[in-house]
């Protein structure tokens, strides 16, 4: 059955509804009519199955005939993206909703390229927004990840935040395979992290100002191996080595 989202503050599940894009989608694109089943979450882990009741210009009503929820993950990734060139950023969203990130923060590095004054920053928030929204409802994940408004790696820091393991890739030469940090976490703590922090940098990686600011505030370096990377393929290794050790 198709998916559609149903953001949380609309989710009424005796008075349900489609508008705007989701309602244009739903009778324009794909043709659905009444008596057709749906699909729709709330990104917060709610799933409802409906059956389309009537359809209109505006917007399509829809009767309740299941509702579930679906768990958290048990780890919650929030991946620190350093914004790169062109449009590799919609796919590093994408990635990241699908391998089950639970948070993206794309970074302005000093490396960054693209320069974003505060109207073009939440423009392309919204952009990517859409964009991890359309992922989650191919993918079937039923817990959305915030995309956050563009800002410095300072800005990201001064916000009040807790993980239980901060990473950032590194090209240094002092930077530790992740297996060696999360064996060492594990013997510390008795348990692997459940909140973690994962920094990746532009072409070129992180300033060494940036790296200083990042290990200032609890950052561990890590080595992604022997062969640089590109900022997609990077993305996508780290929240998938993450996922792999943690997400289950």
């Amino acid at each position: 059955m198709h998916r559609f989202y149903l953001a949380p503050e609309h989710w009424q599940s005796h008075a349900l509804q489609l508008t705007g894009a989701e309602a244009h989608h739903c009778r324009n694109v794909l043709r659905l009519e009444s008596g057709d089943k749906v699909v729709l979450f709330d990104g917060r882990g709610h799933e409802l199955t409906a059956e389309i009741a009537s359809a209109d210009s505006s917007e399509i009503s829809l009767r309740k005939l299941h509702e579930a929820q679906t768990p958290p993950l048990r780890c919650q990734i929030t991946l620190g993206q350093a914004i790169p060139k062109g449009k590799n950023m919609d796919l590093i969203v994408q990635k990241a909703v699908e391998i089950g990130a639970a948070e993206i923060a794309p970074i302005l590095s000093d490396r960054t390229v693209v320069r974003l004054d505060e109207e073009s920053a939440a423009s392309k928030q919204a952009k990517w927004q859409t964009v991890a929204i359309e992922a989650a409802k191919q993918c079937g994940q039923n817990w959305l990840p915030r995309v956050h408004v563009p800002q410095t790696m300072a800005q990201f820091f001064q916000q009040p935040r807790r993980f239980d393991l901060q990473l950032i890739g590194s090209l240094q030469s002092d930077a530790v395979h992740l297996k060696k940090i999360l064996a060492e976490y594990s013997a510390e703590h008795g348990d692997r992290p459940t909140s973690v922090l994962m920094l990746v940098g532009p072409e070129g990686d992180f300033t060494p100002a940036e790296l200083s600011l990042a290990r200032s505030h609890g950052c561990r370096p890590i080595t992604l191996g022997p062969i640089v990377l590109r900022v997609e393929t990077a993305s996508i290794y780290c929240l998938s080595v993450l996922s792999y050790e943690l997400l289950v």
